[in-house]
């Protein structure tokens, strides 16, 4: 599959041109946003990938099948970043997600483990408000003991789905280590292809 990296920005007017729909990739830091994206673009190393949390500090635009644009945020949640620095961050976001009109769906991955915690309850509400279709990902799936556990870290990601406007679909559940979940997200993501 043909992917590339197309520019960082770390200010809103060092977004690129909107020639081509978004998908933007949301979550808490660590949560596996890099590693999706490589996963569905098929290019290891695409993304940089890192266990340390707060390593992707500003905005990342990649172009895929020269069809969409993948965009990476920074992650949140993370507290060992100053104040200041966590609040630029939070209005570069802020930024990109109200005005970017190119932008066709967000991705909010949610560990599979831990559910939804307070930073992404918040995530969700701001989307609701914002009117921003999502679907969300339960991503380390596989680090989920029994079948039993994952039944249940699925549903419990599911409980808010009836309180959503915005939120397409089911959860998803994706590994970056057996693939799993990366044919469905595309399938969400194509479906997304020609709304405004």
């Amino acid at each position: 599959m043909q992917a590339e990296f197309i520019r960082t920005a770390v200010l809103p007017e060092q977004f690129p041109p909107e020639s081509l729909p978004e998908i933007a990739f949301l979550g808490r830091s660590n949560v596996g946003k890099s590693s999706l994206l490589n996963a569905l673009a098929a290019t290891r190393g695409l993304a940089h990938t890192s266990a340390i949390p707060g390593r992707t500090q500003a905005i990342n635009f990649f172009r895929v099948r020269r069809q969409w644009c993948f965009v990476d945020l920074p992650g949140y949640g993370y507290a060992r970043v100053p104040l200041e620095l966590a609040a630029s961050w939070k209005r570069l976001i802020e930024s990109y997600l109200v005005h970017r009109r190119a932008l066709r769906l967000c991705l909010v991955l949610l560990d599979a483990r831990r559910g939804w915690m307070e930073k992404d309850e918040e995530l969700r509400r701001w989307l609701e408000h914002h009117r921003r279709p999502y679907v969300v990902v339960a991503t380390k799936f596989d680090k989920l003991g029994s079948q039993a556990e994952k039944c249940k870290g699925v549903a419990a990601i599911g409980s808010h789905r009836n309180e959503s406007r915005w939120w397409l679909g089911e959860p998803i559940s994706f590994s970056a280590r057996t693939g799993q979940g990366v044919r469905e997200i595309w399938q969400a993501i194509a479906a997304m292809r020609d709304h405004p």
